[in-house]
Formats: C-alpha cells, structure tokens, sequence
C-alpha cells in the first residue's frame, strides 16, 4: 500500500507558484532578478480598507463567524452584484470563501462525481484543470489560439459539449492573456448553453473591474438572465483591491449549491478569516475610485510591455483587453539556440534560458495549455518592466 494518494499523480503543482518561488530563490542567492511570473499588483491595498481591518481587530472581531462568510460581508456582495451585473440575489444564494480559488474548488468538490466533463478554454489558469482532475472529473480542453484572440467561438463550444458535460468554466478577462469576451461575444457563447440545459457554467471574474479602454466587462448570467440558475458567477478582492493576501473570495449561484459548498467548506477550512472578511465590506462599500487611478497605470505598462515585444522579431503580442497580462507568440524563434547553447525547442526551454542567462522570470505558455507563447505580468513599476524588456531584446537578439 502506497502512502501518498494516488489522485495527486493526475495533478502537478502549480507552474505559476513555481515560476515565483525560483525567482525569489534565484534573488536570495544574489542573481539580479526581475521577476514577471506572479499573478498579483505591486499596488498596496487601499488605506481605508488596511483600517477597516484594523479596527475589526481592536473591537473584537476576531473570533469564529459564519463558515460560508458574515452577514455584513454577504449584503455588501448582494449589493455589488446589483451595483455592477444588475444581479438580484439573496443571502442564501451567497458563498465566501479563502480567496476565489478555494470558492472554485468547493465548487467542483460538491458536484463532480467520477467521468464528468469540464469544458476549459485554453489559454487557462494553470489549476483549472487540475482542480478538475482533483475532484474526479476530466478536463475538456478547447484550443483558442491567437488567430481567435484567445477567445472561443460557439462552434467550438457546441462541438465540446457532450452528455457528460457538467460545467464550462469561463474567465474573462482572461489569466494569462488578458484577453476579454465582448457583450455579442458573450451572447453566442451563452446561445449555445441554452441548447444545453444540462450544462452549468463556473465564470471567474475575478479581473472584471480590471477592463480596458473600450472594453466593457460583461458576466454570462446578466447577458443572458435565463442561465442564472444553473450558472455559479464567481469573484473577489484580490486583484482589483490588491488584497492577494487576505484571501478572500466569494460567488453567487443557485440556493442548492451554495448549501453543498457550504458543507464542504465547514468540513475543510470552515469560515475564511474574520478580519479579512470585515476587510473586504469596506472594499466592496467603499470607495472605488482608486479602480479607475489604477488601471491608469495598468494600461501605460500594458502599452509599454505590449510595444517593446513587438519589436522583437518573431514575437507577436497581442493588445490585452483587462487584467495584467501579455501572452506573446515565440513561433518564430522556435528551433533558434541562445548565446549559453540552449536549443528553443518549446516555450518552457525559452522560459529557463531566458531566466539562467538574463535574470527575467516569466511563465512557459505550455502551463496555461497553448504554445509556443509566454506569460508576462505587468504588475510591476515602469523601471523593472523597462530593463526586463531590454533583457528579453538581447536575448532574442542573441539566438542564432
């Protein structure tokens, strides 16, 4: 009999954490390192909500609360939905959760059972389908290449959809690619879902409030109100608030399944952390006009990072339309070698070589399901993306 499970052989940790922890590691031992592989903004969280916490401390709230969040911290979710989606929900149609990670995992622990389907547009978030694979279910990739901006179309949604189908997990604006899914889009995709009525849909929005200049973010269940009960429309603080670090993450979706995550989350971690759930209400009920400050800045880096690796032959980067990343094509520097004499077989072997020999941490596309390609995150200052991206110039220009 084997000690260690026999499900995590199905899975692998997670090559973003990876990426991170070998930067920092790399720095620790002395190498000048510019690390562009971590998914969160150098932005500090906003003073009002750091004070909120604080004096959730000093007043005593610090002790047990509801497993599935504080009433306070759910009305504050309720209103934001009907703020921002113009979605009307109740107090039992509310989930909280230690950050949308852990909201996204309940979520499949308390409905996959053994040979369901998950639909996964990919380019995807590296745990997707491992949280799939995790809680029994098999991951059902569809390959939206750069030709269709990252973006899937209703015919590829039609033709992966099968009778075992039981979730599509939707993000928009995308990790890695920043790219976002316009209302017309949307609404073909969703027209497709409504041919399907066995299938729910997972949307992480996590980067909605991160949308740039035209775009206007949209969420599946307010393009079309018909999916609201059987869609899970999942959210939190961490990106728009810059609170990575307080964990927490919450969703709304139909009475019966936010009870069965419930149950899994009272018998795992049960309530998420009452100071940062109090946190969190403050963010949500307070002001937001830092957002639009923020994004700012997103979008100079984003036009920075964008404009430098296009002048790199044989790299093509798209303009993202949210979040805070690039996710730029190498297909032209494939089978070239670097100056040390590494052969750029693969984006993984371009990610190592570029980290070993120029110091710049980035993630290999192949993590996130489409090659050859790469991940950037600009949530960095100005200066660091700048010497990063002469970095990636001369190492570019160096392969032969």
């Amino acid at each position: 009999m084997t000690f260690l499970s026999a499900t995590l052989t199905r899975v692998k940790p997670s090559p973003t954490i990876a990426v991170t922890a070998k930067a920092a590691e790399l720095k620790a031992a002395g190498r000048d390192i510019i690390g562009l592989g971590a998914g969160e903004p150098d932005f500090d969280t906003p003073q009002n909500i750091k004070d909120a916490s604080l004096l959730a401390i000093n007043v005593g709230h610090t002790k047990y609360t509801a497993v599935d969040g504080i009433p306070e911290l759910k009305q504050a979710i309720i209103a934001k939905f009907k703020r921002d989606n113009s979605l009307s929900y109740s107090t039992k149609e509310i989930t909280v959760g230690t950050g949308g990670k852990q909201v996204l995992y309940n979520a499949l622990m308390a409905t996959m059972n053994q040979g369901d389907e998950v639909v996964i547009p990919a380019p995807y978030w590296v745990s997707y389908p491992d949280m799939v694979l995790l809680t029994g279910g098999t991951p059902v990739i569809v390959t939206c290449g750069i030709d269709s901006a990252f973006k899937m179309t209703p015919e590829q949604l039609e033709a992966a959809i099968t009778p075992k189908t039981k979730w599509l997990i939707f993000n928009s604006p995308s990790n890695p690619t920043g790219a976002g899914y316009s209302y017309g889009e949307l609404k073909l995709l969703t027209e497709v879902l409504i041919r399907h009525p066995h299938v729910w849909v997972m949307t992480d929005d996590m980067y909605e409030h991160l949308a740039y200049d035209a775009f206007k973010f949209c969420t599946p269940a307010e393009v079309e109100p018909s999916l609201k009960g059987r869609t899970l429309t999942v959210n939190g603080v961490s990106k728009a608030y810059a609170m990575t670090g307080w964990r927490i993450g919450y969703a709304a979706g139909p009475e019966l399944l936010i009870k069965a995550i419930r149950k899994v989350q009272s018998q795992s971690t049960s309530n998420p952390c009452s100071i940062s759930q109090w946190a969190a209400v403050e963010a949500l009920n307070g002001s937001q006009d830092f957002i639009a400050s923020n994004n700012e800045v997103f979008v100079r880096r984003r036009d920075l990072v964008v404009k430098a690796l296009n002048d790199i032959s044989g790299v093509e980067c798209p303009v993202p339309e949210g979040a805070f990343y690039v996710y730029p094509s190498i297909a032209g520097l494939i089978g070239k070698t670097s100056a040390a004499g590494t052969l750029i077989d693969n984006d993984e072997t371009f990610a190592t070589a570029l980290l070993e020999e120029t110091g710049v941490a980035v993630v290999f596309g192949a993590a996130f399901g489409v090659s050859p390609n790469f991940r950037i995150s600009y949530a960095t200052s100005d200066e660091a993306l700048k010497e990063a991206c002469e970095r990636i110039l001369r190492f570019c220009a160096n392969l032969q």
